[in-house]
This record gives structure tokens, sequence and C-alpha cells, in this order.
């Protein structure tokens, strides 16, 4: 066996070669738009099957160096903890506090489930912990920032069967969500509870599906390229700020003998900085003002989304896929029963719980989207249910929250403490 290595810079060049790749496919495959395919996975599957190729038929096994790929990593977290705002948890209301409690249930069943598997057929628990919820309500970018650490715990090809959940996952969640809420509409709801609202909607609402979680949406705004210069190096000194003062945290929550992932310490920097900032008082044009002006969430969560993208290249690519061989039958087993959990968790438990009407129905779409999936196919299931019946308010505020605040944050904990129970 032949061992090819590339180093950072050649592992970067090629992720971001993959991306781009991606891109052009994402634009030309109508299967990859219906599906929101993402297009580092795209693009990166196609690497990762010539890295297979390569291994199978030339013997030659391609090595890729994974600091830049972590450092992507890191920052895409810590942009995900600035946008933990908790200004926000109040226009909610009671359906987003049902909301949290069945994302803290679907996620424990997550990873109940495949571990109670895993000790059926007799293979590795953690199997079933990277096939759980570190990558079906995780995705890609939580799979890739546990993948070492259950690698370090004993797990071979950690980050190969997380990304192969993960794009499962991301393609399940797309395939059962619409359909199941339109069983629901059919089977559950009388034509009374079909009827649109009577009070004027704001039809550009129906747009909201950025990673901000604020309700409102994010304003246009149209700037001089100096002015947009300024915003996104603002932008990456603060992500370094939060990653920076992370490390010191991580260090810190790693002498309690608790396990973390790397990226948990600047996620928790961010998310306070976030809701602490706003109280220090500075100047500006001579008056003092508040410094919530001081965090450009727009420009962080862009360099926070570049970040993810690379970091998602670079991890498809670094894929070995013939890994997965001796796994297949286990995985596929613990992949097919998470979809069949999802589905009657949400017709039995969630759609009851949230109120048994339309709004309930087209929020059972979006749980399957990032219950499986990622938050953008959550809205791509909402707003197709929508289509075609008429559009509602609510879930479009509420699955935006609970995606961009909520989900990594409390899907991290519970992992967290599956992962010191093992």
């Amino acid at each position: 066996m032949t061992s090819l290595d590339l180093n950072m810079i050649q592992t970067a060049g090629i992720g971001a070669f993959a991306l781009l790749v991606g891109m052009v496919l994402t634009r030309k495959v109508a299967f990859l738009q219906r599906f929101c395919i993402p297009s580092p996975v795209s693009g990166g599957i196609l690497f990762s099957l010539l890295g297979l190729a390569l291994y199978g038929w030339f013997n030659v096994e391609l090595s890729f160096d994974g600091t830049l790929r972590d450092v992507f990593m890191l920052a895409f977290f810590t942009s995900v903890g600035f946008q933990s705002d908790l200004k926000v948890l109040k226009q909610g209301g009671k359906a987003l506090a049902i909301m949290l409690v069945l994302l803290v249930l679907i996620i424990t069943l997550q990873n109940l489930m495949p571990w109670g598997i895993t000790r059926l057929l007799g293979v590795d628990s953690l199997i079933g912990i990277a096939a759980g919820s570190v990558s079906m309500t995780g995705g890609h970018g939580t799979a890739g920032g546990f993948a070492d650490v259950l690698e370090g715990m004993g797990l071979q090809g950690a980050g190969t069967i997380g990304m192969a959940a993960a794009t499962f996952g991301l393609i399940a969640g797309s395939m059962v969500g619409g359909p199941l809420a339109e069983f629901i509409i059919r089977k559950k709801l009388t034509q009374e509870q079909m009827q649109a609202p009577n009070e004027d909607i704001d039809p550009a609402m129906a747009g909201i599906e950025s990673d901000e979680a604020s309700p409102t949406g994010r304003a246009k705004r149209i700037s001089s390229n100096e002015q947009e210069f300024r915003q996104y190096a603002k932008a990456c000194y603060w992500i370094l700020l939060a990653m920076g003062g992370g490390t010191l945290l991580s260090w810190a929550l790693a002498k309690t003998g608790v396990t973390f992932p790397s990226y948990f310490g600047a996620l928790i920097l961010a998310a306070i900085m976030r809701n602490t900032i706003g109280f220090i008082p500075y100047k500006e044009n001579g008056m003092w003002v508040k410094a919530d002006k001081l965090l450009d969430m727009d420009r962080i969560i862009s360099v926070g989304n570049i970040c993810l993208s690379l970091f998602l290249g670079m991890a498809m690519i670094s894929l070995r896929l013939w890994e997965l061989q001796s796994l297949a039958l286990p995985l596929v087993v613990i992949l097919v029963s998470q979809v069949l959990m999802m589905v009657l968790f949400v017709f039995f438990v969630a759609f009851p719980l949230l109120g048994r009407n339309y709004d309930a129905a087209v929020l059972c779409a979006g749980i399957c989207g990032f219950g499986l999936g990622a938050t953008p196919n959550a809205m791509a299931n909402m707003s197709a249910v929508c289509y075609k019946y008429h559009y509602t308010v609510k879930p479009f505020l509420i699955v935006p929250i609970i995606g961009a605040m909520f989900a990594d944050l409390i899907n991290t904990g519970i992992i967290t403490i599956f992962l010191n129970l093992l």
C-alpha cells in the first residue's frame, strides 16, 4: 500500500476545489436542489469516491492534513455561539417551549435507540453514537466536530461513519418531512382548520431562511466596498477573539474529567459575549450608546457559513469509505430505525403536543427537516407545504430560533452526557 500525504495547504486547496465542483453540481442537478444537499457534500463525495477508487484499484491511500479543517470547524461553531440571543426567546411563546422539550426528547431518543441496537448486534456502542444525534440533529458540522473525540475513544473511521450518516439523514429529512405533513393535513385537519387566517401577513416573512435567530429577519443594506470590508474584518476579529478565549475555557473544562468536543469552549464563550456585550456602553458620534452595534451578526454568520463550507469540503474529501464495508449492516439498521422513529415520534407525539392544527402540521415538516438533516431542510419542507396550502407565520419564526440558537447547544450537552456514561 502506497501512502500519498497531502499537507494542510494542499488539503485546503482540494477541499475548496471540491466545494466549487459541488456548487456547479447543485446548480445543474435538480435532485440536489430538491433535497437541499450542501455543495461541499455533493462535491466532496465525488472526491471521496475517487479516493476509494485509488485505494481499491491502485493500492494508493490518500492522507489529508486536518489542521486547517479543525480551524474552520472551530470558527463555524464559534459563529453558532454568537447567534444565541436570549432576547428572542419571548417571541416564540408556548410553541417555542414545546419545541424545546420535543428537541430534547428527539436528541435523547436518537442516542438511546442506536445504543440499544449496537448492544443487540454486538458491535461497538460508539457506532451508535456516531450514527445518533451527532449526525442526525447535528448534521455534517457536528459529525465532523465529534470525529476526533470518537476516534480518540477507539472508534476507527468515526469521521467517515458520521459523514455517511449525516448525508443519509439530510436526504431522508427532506424526503419524509413534506409527505408526512401532507398526510397529517389530509387525515387529521378539518376544512375549518385549514382556512387561511384573516389578518394580513407580510409575504416577505416566507423568505426567512437565514441562520440568524431573529424572527424579524435581516434588513437589506447597501454599503460601499470599504464599509463591507470593515464589517467583515470586524466579524473575523470577534470570531478569532472568541476562538482564542474559548481554548482557555476548553482547557478548564477538560480539567473536570468530562469529555467535551474541542469547539465547546469557544461556542459557550461566544454565546456569553453575545448576551452580555449589549450592556457595555461606548461612545459613538459623541453620544453614549449600548454596544449591541459592535456585533454585526449578518457578517459573523456569513463568515461562519464560509468556514462551514470549507470545513465540510475538507472533511468530505477525507472520507475513508473503505472503512464502512464492515459496518454496512449495523449502520443501515441504525439509520433506517432513526427515520422510522422520527416519523412515529412526529405523528404520535409532536403533532398532538403542538396543538393538532395547521401550524402544528407545518412544524412537523420542519421537525423532520432539522431532526434528520439541517435547518435549511426544515425551512424547505415547510415552504413546500405552505406553497401547496397557505402561508403561516409561527413555524417560520420558531424553527430558525430552534435551529440557530438551541439545536447545537442542547445536542452537544446530551451527546457529552452519553459519551461519559459509556
